[in-house]
């Protein structure tokens, strides 16, 4: 006989994870944008969420973080109901959207001090925070300056230290390293496990970068048309794609049997055509792929133009999950969370 599903209304049993979204759905009027997702954050965990354009990603993290109602299902932060204990789950989280959002007229320094104030941060609390975080986000010295004059990389340092300047435990960020060129990006990685090692945090990031998902995250959530398709470690996403290695291969005349004949190759698990004449070849063993296609190309009197062999990666687990390329996020300004006041709406 098979157990009873868990009670949600049941208390658990056990440590109480960072987030806990149980068969969370977000309707509106008759379109459901997300559709009974359910996933667990470990306290600690850097989690990803991954998604096209229109998933439920941003809609998701606008529920967790107390932004819009959930429909039905419930969302968890440190075992608080987003729904029914609004305010003490803002004075848990810290939530940078996506779009730069801090005031260009006012110092580094005004940008934290009202930010800290507007949570209540007493003021010999908030100065020792404020120090700390210009050290940890390497600002000290343009406190003083205008941020208007920081370059995008400095403001999303500035983004970040501001969203952790009232203490919070578990960190919403919202693609994150959109728009910074790739040596911005890599430090902004570097400073986030920084301190996430420091202020010993949970960290959600949604990004359209695949490397960076590799690079930050514990587990990955990859989430299409509202629904939850995979989650896993980077490592066993991978490998839970048919064949091991990519074989890109073009060929100097193109020809409609090539894909066939790629397709006949003993290792071969999945043929995609590109533009341009060129195939992305899954194979279970790249090097025996590799050598068949040269002595094939020989049989039939055919140059290759271009021959690459890689290990399977994070886009391929995304279009082998969802059936399409990660397309870039458009900016979108989300709306900041705003500590408790009395009488205060969710």
């Amino acid at each position: 006989m098979s157990p009873a599903p868990p009670n949600p209304s049941e208390p658990r049993r056990g440590p109480v994870p960072a987030i806990s979204v149980e068969k969370i759905v977000k309707r509106y009027g008759n379109f459901e944008a997300v559709k009974g997702i359910t996933f667990d954050v470990a306290d600690g965990e850097v989690f990803g969420l991954l998604g096209p354009n229109g998933a439920g990603k941003s809609t998701l993290i606008r529920m967790m973080t107390t932004l819009i109602p959930v429909t039905s299902g419930r969302a968890l932060i440190a075992g608080h109901d987003v729904a029914r204990e609004p305010d003490a789950v803002r004075h848990l989280i810290g939530v940078i959207p996506q779009a730069l959002t801090s005031d260009v007229d006012l110092t580094v320094e005004e940008n934290l001090a009202i930010y800290a104030k507007l949570y209540e941060v007493p003021k010999a609390q908030r100065e020792r925070n404020i120090q700390e975080l210009l050290e940890a986000v390497d600002l000290t010295k343009w406190r003083k300056a205008q941020t208007k004059t920081l370059s995008g990389g400095m403001r999303r340092r500035l983004e970040i230290a501001r969203g952790l300047v009232h203490n919070p435990r578990i960190f919403f960020l919202d693609e994150p390293t959109t728009g910074l060129d790739p040596v911005s990006r890599v430090a902004v990685w570097e400073m986030l496990n920084r301190l996430k090692s420091i202020h010993h945090l949970t960290v959600l990031i949604t990004t359209h970068y695949m490397d960076e998902a590799d690079r930050l995250c514990d587990r990955i959530a990859i989430v299409d048309h509202g629904t939850l398709v995979a989650l896993d470690t980077p490592m066993a996403l991978k490998a839970s794609v048919p064949g091991n290695n990519v074989v890109e291969v073009g060929f100097a005349r193109d020809a409609p049997e090539w894909r066939s004949r790629l397709e006949g190759l003993a290792a071969v698990k999945r043929v995609e055509s590109q533009s341009g004449g060129m195939y992305r070849v899954l194979t279970s063993d790249g090097s025996l792929t590799t050598a068949q296609l040269v002595e094939m190309a020989a049989q039939h009197n055919e140059q290759i133009k271009t021959l690459n062999v890689q290990n399977t990666t994070l886009d391929d687990v995304f279009v082998h999950y969802t059936g399409s390329q990660l397309r870039d996020e458009q900016v979108k300004a989300v709306g900041f969370i705003m500590p408790p006041r009395p009488g205060m709406q969710p």
